[in-house]
């Protein structure tokens, strides 16, 4: 219990010996009450608003409330306005001196109340919006790895179209095929650059001796004729394989991956498909309450949404293999026309027909040491 000290203005007794001494007192004592009381005015809001006059019966003298209340607004904190608190007193014999509770001052202007913000509809947060995109994706995300567990182990049931998937599969095994023939020719194509590099040199060497060597000049001179000769026919059918194998490359690193990644995206949408199936259909088995109808239009129309994506998908893939089948046929034909008759003709040293076969295919065969500048140039 803290006790502040009170002034009692009531009891007969101690005024007339207040006035007693009052009169006693000279005046150097008035000057020292007036420099006490300056001193006292200098202290805390706390002190003066402690010696508050109350009547005998220990109530709050009207006249002194309001200097009250405006001495207690100095001494409150900045947060707490005058005008959101009210003073009530208790009597003398009370054990609490005095209450401070929220509520508007009598007689006060009425203030704003500061509070949290709240944002209008139409504001739009960022950070909620991912949130709810990440919640999203995570709900998504478990739905589909539940549907491939259920498939691996067996439990669950998968949409199946049998003809687009036995289109797919034999879509991936003809791109390991066409792979490995791509592998082979780039091994065909590094060895045959390696031979035609080594009959260059051979055919120098043998034209360097014919100079040399008199008595062996002829010898000399017809087998450095007939390295060039298989040098320069080297080089054209260098030029039709490395050709061939641009082209197959194009199909099979493009073409066939372009589409190969849309049947990826077919397969997920054919996941998620059969994930929100199979929660519309167990929804449907349960019970129908009013805790569990809005669930289940909530499942329907995520369900209606993935079909459309499902059904869309797979007739991107359609179009994608029908495509694909008329460019490949297209391609290889051609491309095969050409390793054919390259090979022929360089085999059978048939060296106008090697040179015809690559005009047929509008082949431009780059001169070595062409892109090297001239002496000229270098000096």
């Amino acid at each position: 219990m803290h006790a502040k000290p009170i002034l009692f203005s009531g009891m007969s007794e101690h005024s007339s010996e207040s006035t007693a001494l009052d009169e006693s007192h000279p005046a150097a004592e008035e000057v020292q009450s007036d420099s006490e009381e300056g001193a006292m005015a200098q202290e805390s809001p706390k002190n003066s608003a402690a010696e508050i006059p109350v009547t005998s019966n220990g109530q709050l003298e009207d006249s002194h409330e309001h200097s009250f209340n405006r001495d207690l607004k100095h001494s409150l904190p900045v947060g707490l306005g005058l005008s959101e608190t009210k003073i009530t007193s208790h009597g003398f014999d009370s054990t609490k001196e005095g209450v401070v509770e929220a509520g508007p001052f009598p007689g006060g202007r009425a203030q704003q109340k500061s509070g949290p913000v709240v944002l209008a509809d139409e504001v739009k947060n960022p950070a909620m919006e991912k949130l709810e995109l990440v919640r999203k994706w995570s709900l998504n995300t478990y739905k589909c790895t539940r549907q491939i567990i259920s498939e691996k182990l067996g439990r669950g049931s998968r949409t199946v179209d049998l003809e687009l998937e036995a289109q797919i599969d034999i879509l991936r095994d003809n791109k390991k095929k066409y792979e490995n023939i791509l592998r082979l020719a780039q091994t065909l194509s590094t060895q045959l650059f390696q031979m035609v590099h080594t009959q260059r040199q051979l055919g120098d060497a043998f034209a360097d001796l014919s100079l040399k060597s008199l008595e062996l000049h002829e010898e000399f001179g017809y087998n450095a004729e007939t390295q060039k000769l298989l040098a320069k026919n080297g080089e054209t059918l260098l030029g039709a394989i490395n050709f061939f194998i641009a082209s197959v490359n194009t199909l099979v690193n493009k073409t066939i991956e372009d589409t190969l990644l849309t049947v990826k995206q077919y397969e997920s949408a054919r996941i998620e498909y059969d994930a929100y199936r199979t929660d519309l259909e167990e929804l449907n088995l349960g019970p129908r309450d009013a805790n569990t109808l809005p669930k289940i239009e909530q499942s329907q129309q995520l369900f209606q949404v993935h079909k459309e994506k499902y059904d869309k998908m797979r007739n991107d893939v359609s179009i994608k293999l029908k495509f694909l089948e008329e460019n490949k046929v297209k391609v290889l034909h051609n491309q095969l026309v050409l390793f054919h008759n390259a090979i022929a003709a360089y085999f059978a040293g048939n060296q106008k027909q090697l040179e015809q076969t690559l005009k047929q295919f509008h082949i431009k065969l780059k001169t070595p040491g062409a892109d090297a500048p001239s002496w000229l140039e270098e000096q």
